[in-house]
């Protein structure tokens, strides 16, 4: 007996339906693809219960014919490709020929379609594989496409979807990803009968990108232009202030695809290298449109990795344009020139005056911007109000007898201070040499305790608003913060939903009532997302206090008085763990006598 077979049509498909078919987004980005190559300008999504009751997409495109409505539902079947050399030059989205028989093959499925030669529409109805019905429809030109009760004969596939609102939020970011590379294209997405998104038509992509990106600003995007023998890159990038914590605002698309390539994302970090910060992404679309003989869009089921022949070429060509225009976002926006400063002198005019450093001084540079002014009245009258503590650090503490040469000194508050380094770092003499404070990793540790600690006493303090800010997030982070409202609440942070995804903040902590919340929230919500539920409601709310912290505390380039230092090191000897922030960075280092002396060659 042969134990090979052939196996069955149905079979067959509903592997390819693992393929391509993981999720309700999937269906959604085949369907909306499939709509975009048919030529529309109008396209509707409906979706009930994050997908599983229905996906519904609609287009004005050019539609089918009776004939050709059947034969799409076949496997390979596809007007895309007519020869082999066509695999080698691909340019539509779609091209596989098995994205309609695989989604029919798990779902129940409705066809209606009409082209322009046709009098009357088309209608085909498919349960798990199987046609049941085929019959004339009245419709308009173009097609519709109903998937109802996805995976209901595929119950392993089935119980491996998530929540509503988790699905819904792939699905919602799926028709944003397509909808920056077609800007000349309206898109609704409706959930529930509610609308979600409305995507007007835009000569304008950079509308559409700032739309995506949430930014209202447009000062706050570089653009990206480069056209070479290589390719032909487009993009925008956003102020580095914007980055998140994630890769999720990381749009790159190839020929209008939006893949995710290694290549190109590696080539996008490499331009924003030395502006972000270890463990932050950037804000990025960029398109790039290379011949399709040049790139092979065919080495992924779902059609999201390419494989370009001129690899190395291409990812210089996209670090370079990417760090030209981050360089430029970057550059101070004030309006005085150099030359202004220096009597109209060039810079390399020998008679110019030159202009002497600003000495040290503990008073706030001038520099230095009103948002950085450090709030420390509040620190330094609880400092002055209490009377040091006797350190615990040499005895009862095993954490801090674990410590270096610094806690053998004694306190904080008994170095020496000797200045402040370039608004960023307290310079201190100890006994045996020099410690540098990191001002804003050291601020951050003592707001975090003290958070922790009122959170824990009950006796959270907060400044309420004299008027609420309203902040927007994203369908997928305003569900993250919906679930943490009354966690939120306990830290200080007082905000109420006001409906869709836009929240209303009547109070703050009262170290962050110089901080703007939008921002902070945004990250709190994209943390959240990274952690998922499986870490634990303990270990999400730890992440919020940290991040409120990191909002709250000194930035760089403020300048601090010397009371306002000695206040700072004062209330550090209060923490229980004042070596480091709460994301582990050391808030102190220290350079020995021994080891200046040897730098300066007075000792081997």
């Amino acid at each position: 007996m042969a134990r090979i077979k052939i196996l069955p049509e149905i079979l067959s498909n509903k592997i390819a339906a693992g393929e391509v078919v993981e999720r309700p987004a999937a269906v959604v980005k085949e369907l909306v693809e499939n709509a975009l190559d048919a030529g529309a300008d109008r396209i509707t999504i409906d979706i009930e219960k994050g997908g599983r009751t229905l996906v519904r997409v609609a287009d004005n495109g050019c539609g089918m014919g009776a004939d050709d409505a059947l034969l799409a539902l076949e496997r390979y079947a596809t007007s895309k490709i007519d020869k082999e050399a066509d695999l080698f030059a691909i340019r539509t989205l779609g091209f596989r020929g098995e994205a309609l028989p695989s989604i029919a093959a798990v779902s129940r499925f409705e066809l209606i379609t009409k082209n322009a030669e046709s009098d009357v529409g088309t209608a085909i109805l498919v349960s798990g594989g199987k046609i049941r019905k085929v019959a004339q429809s009245g419709a308009p030109e173009g097609t519709m496409i109903s998937v109802r009760q996805l995976f209901f004969n595929t119950p392993a596939r089935r119980k491996f979807l998530k929540a509503t609102a988790t699905e819904m939020g792939h699905i919602v970011d799926a028709v944003m990803r397509t909808s920056l590379a077609w800007p000349k294209v309206r898109f609704v997405l409706n959930h529930n009968g509610r609308r979600v998104k409305r995507l007007s038509v835009t000569d304008d992509r950079s509308q559409r990108v700032a739309a995506v990106f949430g930014i209202k600003d447009s000062s706050r995007l570089g653009v990206i232009e480069q056209n070479d023998a290589t390719c032909n890159l487009t993009g925008w990038v956003a102020a580095v202030e914007l980055a998140r914590a994630t890769t999720r605002g990381i749009y790159t698309y190839v020929n209008g695809r939006f893949v995710r390539d290694k290549v190109l994302q590696h080539a996008l970090m490499a331009g924003y290298q030395g502006h972000l910060m270890k463990g932050r992404f950037p804000l990025a679309a960029l398109f790039l449109e290379v011949p399709p003989d040049q790139v092979d869009v065919n080495v992924h089921p779902a059609k999201q990795e390419v494989r370009f022949i001129r690899q190395k070429a291409i990812h210089d060509t996209v670090a370079a344009a990417v760090a030209e225009s981050v360089l430029r976002l970057s550059q101070p926006r004030w309006e005085t020139s150099p030359q202004e400063l220096s009597g109209n002198f060039s810079r390399d005019d020998p008679e110019a005056p030159q202009i002497a450093e600003r000495p040290f001084a503990f008073a706030r540079p001038k520099n230095v911007s009103s948002y950085n002014e450090p709030n420390f009245d509040a620190v330094k009258t609880d400092l002055q109000a209490v009377e040091p503590d006797r350190w615990r650090g040499v005895t009862g503490d095993k954490t801090r007898t674990a410590q270096t040469d610094l806690w053998q000194i004694g306190r904080f508050g008994s170095l020496r201070v000797i200045g402040q380094l370039k608004g960023t770092y307290i310079l201190c003499e100890s006994e045996k040499g020099l410690v540098l404070i990191d001002q804003h990793a050291a601020h951050e540790r003592i707001y975090y305790e003290r958070l922790k600690k009122q959170v824990k006493e009950g006796t959270p303090q907060i400044q309420q608003l004299l008027v609420p800010e309203t902040v927007e997030l994203g369908y997928r982070e305003a569900d993250a913060i919906k679930g943490m409202l009354p966690e939120l609440k306990a830290t200080g942070l007082d905000i109420e939903s006001f409906g869709g995804n836009t929240f209303v903040v009547k109070g703050v902590p009262t170290f962050l009532e110089q901080t703007a919340t939008g921002p902070l929230l945004m990250e709190m919500a994209e943390k959240i997302l990274v952690q998922g539920a499986s870490q634990g409601l303990a270990a999400i709310y730890d992440t919020c206090v940290k991040l409120m912290a990191c909002h709250g505390a000194l930035r760089a380039g403020a300048g601090l008085h010397e009371t306002q230092i000695t206040a700072l090191l004062k209330q550090l000897d209060r923490c229980d763990n004042p070596s480091n922030c709460p994301h582990g960075r050391p808030t102190w280092i220290e350079w020995s006598k021994a080891l200046v002396e040897k730098a300066f060659g007075r000792r081997a």
